[in-house]
C-alpha cells in the first residue's frame, strides 16, 4: 500500500525495500554471473496469498500461486476466455443442465504419487460438500457456495441451500457430477481454482485439521499455511511458504502429464507497492510483476521492458452493507452517495489508458450489459438535497479500505480511497476511515458485512454475466446487508433462461433492476498490464489474469 509522504521519503523507503530484494536475490544473480543457466523466474504480486489451497481462497493473489500447481477439471484456453478441457479431456451434460459427465486424461499423477482417477474427483467433491464449522463461512467456502449452494448439512440458517447432489466414478476414467438444478454458474464454475483437484491422500490429511473463527477473524488450517501436505497435478509443486520474506517457492514437477515447465524454479514475492515493483525489475531483481501503475507503462516500454496490457474484464465498486448502518436502507442515502463520487476523476488520475466509468456491475465486454440502466452522474449539491430529504445531513460512515495490496481493478487502493472520502465529505458525510491487511483481515470482514462503506472488485472468472451479477446479486449476502426480491429474481430468472439470446436479454432486465435498487456503486473497469524483463519470453496473458508460468522461459 503506497503511505501519503513525501517523495523524498518515499524514494528511500522504496530504495531501502529494493536493497532488501537484491540482497534476498544476490545468489541467484551470482549462478547467472558465473555463467550458470538461469533456472529461477521470480515473480512480484500486489498481496501475500491467504491459503495453499485455493478452495478456502477467493483472491487473485492466492489464485496465482495455487493455479501453478493445481488443475480443475475444465480450463480456459492460454490468453483467452474459451473453456477448454483441463483434467477432463472432453465434457458433456444431459439436456436439462444436472448431469455433467467428464471423460478424464489417463496416466495423470499427482504431487505425492497418488494416480488421477474418477475416485479422486469425488473425493474432491464429496469432501467439500461434507464441510462443518468454520469452513462453512462464506469467507472460507466462498466458491463452493457460490457454485453448488450449501453443504450436506448447512449448520448457518443463512447458508444456501446445496445445489450439489452427487458425484460418480462410473468408472476410473469417467466421473459423472449432478446438480439438482440447472445454473448458469455450470461449466464455467468446472474451471476455477477453488474446485481444482487435489491428492486423495492429501485430502484425507487435510480432513483431521480445521478452520476456527473468532469474530471476523479467521484461522486456517495449518495444512493450507506451509508447505508439505497440498498436493495437485500441476506443472509446478509448492515446495515452500516462507512468510517472512513474503515468498511462495514451486519446483518443476517432472511428472507432469502435459507440457513440462520450461524453467525448473518458479518464485511468487510480494511486493506491495507500485513504485518498489518497477524499481525491483529495472534493477534486476524480480523477472516480472503485476499490476503496473499507469504511469510506469510507457516509461518501461520505452527502456525495452515488455508491458502487455491485459483486456477488461473486471469491476471496482464501493460496497454499502446496510445491515451495518441503518442509513444505508434509505434509497436517497444510497443515491446521495452515488452522486458524491467523482467516477471521471478516479478514472482519469488512477487508471491506465483504457479505463473506463462503470454504470452498472459487470464491464461492457460482458453480453448483457445494458445502456438503459438509471444511472448517477457526478452532483455535489443533488447529494448534499438527497441527504437532506432522507434526514442524514448530519451522516457518518466508516469506509474500509485494504492496504498492502494492488489489484487489477484497483491500482492504488489507498489513493483512490482518498479521492472517494474528499468527494463524500464534499457533501457533507463525515467519513471514518478503518485501513485494514488485505488478506485475510480484509477479505474476511467485508465478506462478513462487518463495514458499512467498502472498496472491492472482481474479476471475471468466466465469460457468462451471472459470474458478475449473480456473484452479489442472487440472494442474501452479509457484504450488502440488503433483501430485496426484485433484485434476486430478476438475477436468478437470467441465470436459467437457456436459450443464449434470451439469457442476455435478461441479464440486461437485471441489471436495470439492480441498477434502480443502488445495492453500492460501480466506479470503473481497468485494463491492467503486467511487466516481464527483457530477457524474458513471457506466458500469454489473460483477460482473466490466468497466466501459466509454466509457459515461461529465459531468452
Amino acid at each position: 500500500m503506497r503511505i501519503q509522504t513525501s517523495r523524498a521519503v518515499r524514494a528511500i523507503t522504496a530504495a531501502v525495500a529494493v536493497g532488501l530484494i537484491a540482497t534476498a536475490c544476490s545468489s541467484e544473480r551470482t549462478d547467472e554471473a558465473k555463467g550458470g543457466e538461469k533456472d529461477t523466474f521470480v515473480f512480484a504480486g500486489a498481496g501475500d496469498p491467504g491459503s495453499l489451497d485455493p478452495a478456502l481462497a477467493s483472491d487473485g493473489e492466492t489464485f496465482r500461486v495455487t493455479r501453478q500447481a493445481f488443475e480443475a477439471l475444465l480450463e480456459h484456453e492460454s490468453g483467452g476466455s474459451e473453456l477448454v478441457g483441463g483434467l477432463a479431456e472432453t465434457w458433456e451434460s444431459n439436456p436439462a443442465g444436472t448431469v455433467w459427465t467428464f471423460n478424464l486424461r489417463k496416466n495423470v499423477k499427482f504431487h505425492d504419487g497418488e494416480t488421477f482417477d474418477a475416485a479422486a474427483v469425488c473425493a474432491n467433491y464429496d469432501h467439500w460438500f461434507n464441510w462443518k464449522g468454520t469452513y462453512q463461512s462464506s469467507a472460507v467456502s466462498y466458491y463452493w457456495q457460490s457454485i453448488m449452494g450449501g453443504f450436506a448439512k448447512n449448520e448457518d440458517a443463512e447458508a444456501p441451500k446445496a445445489n450439489y447432489k452427487s458425484c460418480t466414478a462410473k468408472d476410473a476414467g469417467t466421473a459423472v457430477i449432478e446438480v439438482n438444478e440447472a445454473s448458469a454458474n455450470l461449466p464455467g464454475g468446472f474451471s476455477l481454482q477453488a474446485l481444482a483437484i487435489h491428492s486423495p491422500k492429501a485430502i484425507k490429511e487435510y480432513e483431521k485439521q480445521d478452520a476456527t473463527a473468532k469474530g471476523d477473524a479467521i484461522t486456517y488450517p495449518k495444512y493450507s499455511q506451509e508447505a508439505g501436505t497440498v498436493a495437485g497435478t500441476g506443472p509446478y509443486k509448492i515446495t515452500k511458504w516462507n512468510k517472512g520474506n513474503k515468498e511462495v517457492s514451486l519446483a518443476r514437477f517432472d511428472d507432469y502429464w502435459g507440457a513440462k515447465a520450461k524453467v525448473k524454479n518458479l518464485v511468487f514475492r510480494t511486493i506491495s507497492t507500485e513504485e518498489t515493483r518497477r524499481q525491483a525489475l529495472q534493477a534486476g531483481d524480480i523477472d516480472g510483476y503485476d499490476l503496473v501503475a499507469p504511469a510506469d507503462i510507457k516509461t518501461l516500454e520505452g527502456e525495452g521492458y515488455e508491458v502487455p496490457t491485459r483486456d477488461v474484464f473486471n469491476l471496482f465498486y464501493v460496497g454499502m452493507t446496510q445491515s451495518k448502518n441503518k442509513a444505508l436502507q434509505k434509497p436517497e442515502v444510497r443515491q446521495a452517495i452515488a452522486h458524491a463520487i467523482d467516477r471521471e476523476n478516479i478514472v482519469k488520475t488512477q487508471l491506465p489508458e483504457g479505463g473506463k466509468v462503470a454504470t452498472q456491475f459487470m464491464p461492457d465486454t460482458v453480453a448483457g450489459f445494458s445502456d438503459k440502466v438509471k444511472e448517477y452522474p457526478f452532483d455535489t449539491n443533488k447529494s448534499k438535497q438527497l441527504l437532506k430529504d432522507a434526514g442524514e445531513s448530519k451522516l457518518s460512515l466508516e469506509f474500509c479500505y485494504p492496504t498492502e495490496v494492488t489489484r487489477p481493478y484497483m491500482p492504488a487502493p489507498q489513493d483512490m480511497f482518498e479521492l472517494m472520502k474528499a468527494d463524500l465529505e464534499k457533501a457533507g458525510i463525515t467519513v471514518v476511515p478503518k485501513a485494514m491487511k488485505w488478506a485475510p483481515d480484509y477479505l474476511d470482514a467485508t465478506e462478513a458485512g462487518s463495514c458499512a462503506l467498502h472498496m472491492l472488485g472482481w474479476t471475471g472468472d468466466f465469460n457468462d454475466g451471472f459470474n458478475f451479477i449473480g456473484t452479489w446479486f442472487a440472494g442474501k449476502d452479509k457484504q450488502w446487508g440488503f433483501d430485496e426480491a426484485k433484485v434476486f429474481d430478476s438475477v436468478n430468472a437470467a441465470s436459467k433462461v437457456t436459450d443464449p439470446a434470451g439469457r442476455v436479454e435478461a441479464y440486461k432486465t437485471a441489471n436495470e433492476a439492480i441498477m434502480e435498487y443502488l445495492p453500492g456503486l460501480p466506479i470503473s473497469s481497468s485494463p491492467p498490464a503486467i511487466a516481464f524483463a527483457k530477457n524474458v519470453n513471457p506466458p500469454k496473458v489473460s483477460p482473466l489474469t490466468q497466466e501459466n508460468f509454466a509457459e515461461v522461459s529465459f531468452k
